[in-house]
């Protein structure tokens, strides 16, 4: 693993913090092109997409500060100061489900001030969320953080005693948890694609996304190392994270968005027929 990629003096390029980029960066070229073959203005969802990278970095930092407030009551300036206490420069913890709902409510709200087609832009941008999944956590595993439990199995990784995951589990095998999302995330990124290929109504994409995400997501967590700030508490014996609580959350408002379109789809195609007829 290679946490940091090069240094300029006190500066370091950490792996994490360069594919992160990367990823808003590949996953906003992409929706801007499904946006404009959608109908989308151009100007406006450029406006948008800086907006959605603020939020979802915002989001990601309040969602990890609150279960670990410990660690900045004593230096609350290193919630968002780049200059930490400790000496280092950079944010470190971030949790992609709050920098998901945030960038979603500052999307929707953005779009309807704007006049703008919400569901048409949602599913614009769905393929590039579960792109930027796939980057991002390619910099998790190469960071060493997210790490997984303990395995006695041959996808076990030892990781480095400077990381997080090797001084937590010294010279322990771990579940990879963070290339189990990446593969996932990927896989997801091919299945929205393909399921775009044909014409679907208004929102499908996205809520596919909404549904399908959380799934792997609450898999994963159970491979993979949580603090007890982050855990709910047991079901059938096993922790259940925050994490998960969100997916079962997320799963469910998925469930009820696709149900909701599909029958506003089939509403709309009746009165067009009735007005041909």
């Amino acid at each position: 693993m290679y946490p940091i990629l090069f240094e300029i003096g006190p500066l370091s390029v950490r792996t994490y913090g360069l594919l992160l980029a990367v990823s808003f960066l590949v996953g906003i070229i992409l929706a801007l092109r499904r946006a404009r073959a959608r109908g989308l203005n151009q100007n406006k969802m450029i406006n948008m997409s800086l907006l959605i990278m603020l939020a979802g970095i915002v989001g990601a930092r309040i969602m990890y500060v609150i279960p670990h407030w410990n660690e900045f009551s004593a230096n609350p300036l290193d919630i968002i100061s780049p200059f930490q206490s400790s000496g280092s420069i950079g944010l470190t913890g971030l949790t992609m489900y709050g920098g998901f709902i945030a960038a979603v409510l500052v999307s929707i709200l953005y779009l309807r001030v704007n006049g703008l087609s919400v569901w048409k832009a949602c599913d614009a941008f769905a393929p590039s969320i579960a792109l930027g999944i796939g980057i991002s956590r390619v910099g998790c595993f190469m960071n060493g953080c997210c790490f997984g439990l303990p395995t006695e199995s041959a996808l076990g990784v030892v990781f480095p005693a400077f990381s997080a995951a090797g001084s937590f589990y010294p010279d322990a095998h771990l579940h990879p948890a963070q290339l189990y999302n990446a593969v996932l995330g990927f896989g997801l990124f091919g299945l929205l694609l393909w399921l775009d290929r044909k014409p679907r109504f208004d929102g499908f994409i996205f809520a596919v996304l909404l549904i399908s995400e959380p799934i792997t997501r609450f898999f994963v967590d159970l491979f993979r190392y949580y603090e007890s700030s982050m855990t709910l508490g047991s079901l059938g014996g096993v922790a259940l994270s925050v994490n998960q609580g969100i997916s079962i959350v997320l799963v469910g408002m998925g469930l009820l968005l696709l149900g909701w379109l599909r029958n506003r789809a089939g509403q709309r195609s009746g009165r067009n027929r009735s007005r041909r007829g």
